[in-house]
């Protein structure tokens, strides 16, 4: 099976399975399930994405799989399992080509591949040696659990009937390995900032008044399939006017005016590894005077609060302090005063009122990724830095973001440092047709 992504060196999938080894308790098996095809409608599905922890531990980018990890089996062919879907003439010719065991083995390093057919009455062997079974419940901070995936039959099923097991938790373990990245993590991740890149230098020559936020949307698309993608990172948001002060604005429907600025929050993906990049552009080339002065001043606070993105910080000092930078950037732009400061309710500081979401979150293969919030931050750890300041009176919203990789002396490396950013590079290609 080929996928639009260049080949993963399987090494990579090999150590995040040892990592995930050395964290299970004794006398353990741990399953992880591929994701479902989401059904629309009539025949019609979604396209296929692949269950993260699953890609993670085995590079395996198909549906209908399931990786068993129970190294504590009797036997050596039982302590790393990979089960996929029986291929045949008939499939290739309906659906394409699926994993072939050798093909499947060449992606993931895994030697015991087997037919998914089998998986039950392998399964039945080697269950009754373990004490404990690792299931994965999705735990992720903000994940809504309003869909039954294919992981959670599977749980069901299982608990049903291993009654007498000890359950224990595989999202904790996956929430700390995912959050520090491998080198090979850290490259994919800038190949897709890099893509993310030539679709964002694509369309500043190509925006002007009239144009519309969706014909933006289909550039920006055009730019990254052609380069490997299989498109976004995230649903984009091409905000212009008003719209740059809705947070997760999403309609991309809107005419783009003179005068206004667009607010892009856009990323491409590659090989399921996410980039995640805002940057906010005049429609006709040129900031006024105002628009420039708000800029800066997110600006400055995002060069700021970079610096802190530091070994020994955590999450919640970070941004209490991130909050005290952009404190004194209001007050400058005579959006705060001194009295509101003196009064305000501690639980929703005074500067909310304009920048009301966090500065960063963790990234990698989900756009909002694995991370431990109260973990102290450490080497390869990648966050978003994403200021904005939102003034829906003024009729405009800006918001500025990077992805960075956290050092083990210094400021962050930024994966996103040659995406234009500063005021006159951007107007500069803005004009250069």
């Amino acid at each position: 099976m080929t996928t639009k992504y260049a080949p993963i060196d399987k090494n990579l999938f090999i150590k995040n399975r040892q990592k995930f080894v050395q964290k299970m308790a004794p006398k353990s098996i741990a399953f992880f399930n591929s994701n479902d095809i989401y059904p629309i409608s009539a025949d019609s599905t979604l396209p296929f994405q692949q269950h993260r922890d699953i890609f993670y531990l085995s590079g395996i980018d198909q549906e209908e799989s399931i990786l068993v990890i129970c190294p504590y089996a009797y036997l050596e062919e039982h302590r790393e399992m990979l089960f996929v879907r029986e291929t045949n003439e008939h499939i290739a010719v309906w659906e394409g080509e699926k994993y072939s065991k050798e093909q499947a083995y060449n992606v993931s390093g895994i030697k015991n591949v087997y037919w998914l057919q089998d998986f039950n009455k392998i399964i039945e062997t080697v269950i009754p040696q373990m004490d404990n079974i690792y299931i994965n419940i999705n735990e992720h901070y903000r994940a809504e659990k309003v869909v039954e995936t294919r992981e959670d039959r599977f749980i069901k099923n299982l608990q049903k009937k291993y009654r007498a097991h000890n359950y224990l938790r595989s999202n904790p373990i996956l929430q700390h390995l995912r959050s520090i990245k491998e080198p090979e993590e850290i490259e994919l991740i800038q190949k897709a900032c890099n893509i993310t890149e030539k679709g964002f230098r694509r369309i500043l020559p190509f925006v002007k008044p009239g144009v519309w936020e969706y014909e933006i949307e289909a550039e920006l698309l055009h730019e990254f399939i052609t380069n490997r993608s299989k498109g976004w990172a995230y649903t984009p948001i091409i905000a212009s006017g008003k719209n740059s002060n809705v947070l997760h604005y999403i309609q991309n429907n809107k005419d783009c005016k003179d005068g206004e600025l667009i607010l892009l929050d856009v990323g491409a993906e590659y090989a399921n590894y996410s980039s995640d990049m805002t940057r906010t552009i005049p429609v006709n080339g040129i900031y006024s005077d105002r628009q420039k002065e708000v800029y800066q001043a997110v600006m400055n606070v995002k060069n700021e609060s970079t610096k802190l993105l530091i070994t020994g910080n955590n999450w919640y000092s970070y941004h209490i302090e991130v909050g005290k930078i952009m404190t004194e950037e209001l007050l400058k732009l005579g959006l705060l005063t001194r009295e509101d400061i003196k009064n305000e309710d501690p639980k929703w500081p005074a500067y909310k009122k304009y920048f009301m979401h966090g500065n960063s979150h963790h990234m990698g293969l989900d756009t909002h990724d694995y991370g431990i919030l109260t973990e102290t931050f450490v080497p390869n750890m990648v966050f978003t830095v994403e200021p904005g300041i939102y003034i829906p009176e003024e009729g405009f919203g800006i918001r500025i973001e990077d992805d960075v990789v956290i050092q083990s002396n210094g400021e962050p490396y930024n994966l996103m440092r040659n995406i234009p950013i500063e005021i006159e590079e951007i107007e500069d290609l803005m004009n250069s047709k």
